[in-house]
């Protein structure tokens, strides 16, 4: 039993160590510096968005000891994640760990730097959770996250970023913003200079569906147009008061949450079909999703 702990922690040490090579302190609030971790070798990083308080000023603590000035590139609340790109080049890369090689139950590490050395804590995977339609995958784990913590990885026992703690996600609950949703939002940001969200152009409330569409369409509710914007792509495709939305593309819409779901995985510019019931009867209509401002 000694030999397999001794193993354990041995391989738990080295993962820390391994991780270290990619790990920065971020300076960019008053108070106590953040985390973040090299995205790519000519000085991209990633971090918490919530920990990025000034947009110049910035600071990066390599993993070398150097402090090297750094610029926002674009931030996204809605999975707490930010770029930053640092003055510098030569940068370790690490591994990122596909969403399909992490599973609950499995150990791993919150790495945070800061101060100047890299700190872990151990903890379990609890959950694992993809918002449906949207490209938002996140791991909930029982690491205690320690201050300054946030914007650092999530480590495997193999040494894989699983991906980028944030305290700010969810009260109380440390979350960590998986791999596939973190490439989405900083090649996003990369491009753009922000998330483009999708957008319709209505204002929808929760109805139930008549008991004869129920079991065809396999859902008791939908979203009740009670709003559309003028010139809006809801208008343009004909959406009128009093319909209401049961799909857009290939989910089904039972409430604004859904429709904002829906609208998530859509980009902006691109064509789909709104399905809606209208006078009792299934209507599919022609839909350019619009970006919001």
């Amino acid at each position: 039993m000694a030999d397999i702990l001794q193993t354990l922690s041995d391989s738990m040490a080295n993962a820390v160590q391994s991780a270290n090579q990619s790990l920065v302190r971020v300076e960019a609030r008053r108070r106590l510096p953040a985390s973040g971790v090299v995205y790519s070798a000519d000085g991209l990083i990633v971090t918490s968005h919530h920990v990025v308080e000034m947009d110049e000023n910035i600071k990066i603590g390599l993993p070398d000891g150097k402090i090297v000035k750094a610029k926002l590139v674009g931030r996204d609340p809605n999975t707490d994640l930010a770029v930053l790109r640092a003055d510098a080049s030569g940068l370790t890369v690490p591994q990122w760990a596909g969403a399909d090689a992490v599973r609950v139950g499995h150990l791993a590490l919150a790495v945070g730097r800061p101060g100047d050395e890299p700190q872990a804590t151990l903890g379990v995977i609890s959950a694992l959770m993809h918002h449906s339609n949207e490209n938002k995958y996140f791991a909930q784990t029982d690491v205690v996250m320690y201050p300054g913590f946030s914007g650092g990885p999530l480590v495997s026992a193999t040494g894989q970023f699983i991906g980028l703690n944030s305290s700010a996600l969810m009260r109380g609950i440390s979350l960590t913003v998986q791999t596939p949703s973190i490439i989405y939002v900083a090649d996003n940001l990369l491009q753009h200079g922000k998330m483009r969200r999708g957008y319709l152009g209505v204002g929808v409330q929760p109805a139930r569906l008549p008991a004869g569409l129920v079991e065809t369409l396999g859902q008791k509710s939908g979203a009740l147009i009670v709003s559309v914007e003028a010139d809006s792509p809801a208008e343009k495709a004909g959406l009128f008061l009093g319909d209401t939305i049961v799909g857009l593309g290939s989910a089904k819409v039972t409430d604004m949450e859904g429709l904002l779901a829906a609208l998530g995985g859509l980009a902006p510019g691109s064509a789909t079909t709104v399905k809606i019931v209208r006078g009792g009867q299934v209507h599919d209509l022609g839909v350019t999703i619009g970006e919001k401002a």
